[in-house]
């Protein structure tokens, strides 16, 4: 799509193209500067994410443009539910011009072009600016997550755990094996869109990870769980200190039987093992099985990120 300008505006709306890498980048460290979100916007990261299957940047992503790269938004399709994810940020000295619309209409149009149903948009609690946009662009709340901290010191044993008997990181050649465990265990889960073996193999082969990163837990020869876990951002950029656990699932016929507190724990050894001191995670607030247990390790809410919808097709 050629770059579109507002008649004697001084701003102007186009596709992404891959010239305009380094500008945003910039423009990704700076909004994470200004508000932080925890996304790391270091070259390698982004261009990894530019990468990912099923994602075309070309299309899905659009720029704003004065003099310079100052605002975005990205539509991230999961129409295995029906939705595209939409990520938003705008310099501050260009908002209040009616240009988030604007690139909101940029958005609708492509996510109804690829068939999604709704939109959907995630932001912290405490950003008020977005929370005000939302709503004026006819976004509902929906649903509240929470963000979870907790100091690994605090957790005995952690650094000279051994992995447990029926724990074992992820082979060669089991990516199939780990979408299919994935996609069970989070099955009719809000918010979670299956994931094909294509997507999986991506995402362990990107340099952000290691197969060591990820634990699966076995009964009778058989996967029934896993633990996937990574290093966090801070400032933009991978931490030296901080972890997350991206990903915990337990099969529906195990739950309830330690699985996934044994998991959590060879998780945080992980991180240990890397020599990361905090580790952090994200949690729907109406998963009340799973905060119990964050929370039973010592898990603390920092802080809640909310998910605003609205319909279009």
């Amino acid at each position: 799509m050629p770059v579109n300008a507002f008649g004697n505006s001084p701003y102007s709306i186009g596709n992404f193209r891959p010239s305009d890498f380094d500008k945003y980048i910039l423009l990704l460290a700076e909004a994470e500067k200004l508000e932080p979100t925890g996304r790391c916007a270091s070259p390698l990261v982004v261009a990894n994410q530019l990468a990912r299957p099923n994602y075309f940047p070309e299309q899905d992503l659009f720029i704003l443009w004065s003099d310079d790269i100052v605002g975005y938004i990205d539509v991230k399709p999961e129409l295995g539910i029906g939705r595209a994810v939409l990520d938003c940020w705008i310099a501050p000295e260009h908002r209040r011009k009616g240009l988030t619309k604007r690139l909101l209409g940029y958005a609708t149009d492509r996510a109804r072009q690829l068939g999604a149903e709704v939109l959907h948009a995630n932001i912290k609690e405490d950003n008020t600016v977005a929370t005000k946009a939302l709503h004026a662009l006819g976004f509902s709340l929906i649903r509240r997550y929470l963000e979870l901290g907790l100091d690994m010191a605090h957790v005995g044993g952690l650094d000279k755990a051994e992995l447990d008997p029926d724990c074992r990181y992820l082979q060669p050649g089991e990516e199939a094996k780990l979408t299919k465990l994935q996609n069970c265990a989070f099955a009719g889960s809000w918010g979670y869109n299956p994931n094909t073996v294509e997507e999986i193999t991506f995402h362990i082969n990107s340099d952000a990870f290691s197969r060591d990163d990820i634990i699966l837990i076995y009964r009778k020869h058989k996967p029934i769980g896993y633990c996937w876990t990574g290093t966090g951002c801070e400032h933009g950029k991978p931490s030296t200190r901080k972890g997350r656990i991206l990903m915990l699932g337990v099969v529906p016929d195990y739950r309830c039987k330690g699985i996934g507190k044994k998991l959590v724990v060879a998780g945080l050894a992980r991180l240990r093992r890397k020599s990361l001191q905090v580790a952090e995670l994200t949690v729907d607030s109406e998963n009340k099985a799973a905060c119990a247990l964050y929370r039973s390790i010592g898990f603390d809410v920092q802080a809640n990120t909310l998910w605003y919808e609205k319909v279009i097709n």
